[in-house]
């Protein structure tokens, strides 16, 4: 199904998970001061990452509702 919102809504959990993989590599090496920053930084990012994935699938079903009703 292509959608400009939903792709975007792709690109944007795309950042996300780059953004996870390098927050946990830096983890890996911090100092425990640091660590509990990055954490904190990772629990923001997978909250957004559930209300993306969310709104995705809201999207994805108002999508299919229209297509049935268009037919």
């Amino acid at each position: 199904m292509k959608d400009p919102y939903l792709d975007e809504l792709k690109n944007d959990f795309n950042k996300y998970s780059s953004d996870l993989k390098k927050l946990k590599k830096k983890l890996l090496k911090a100092a425990p001061q640091e660590q509990e920053k990055i954490i904190k930084q990772i629990d923001n990012i997978a909250k957004q990452m559930e209300k993306n994935q969310k709104q995705s699938t809201k999207v994805t079903k108002s999508r299919i509702k229209e297509r049935r009703l268009k037919k």
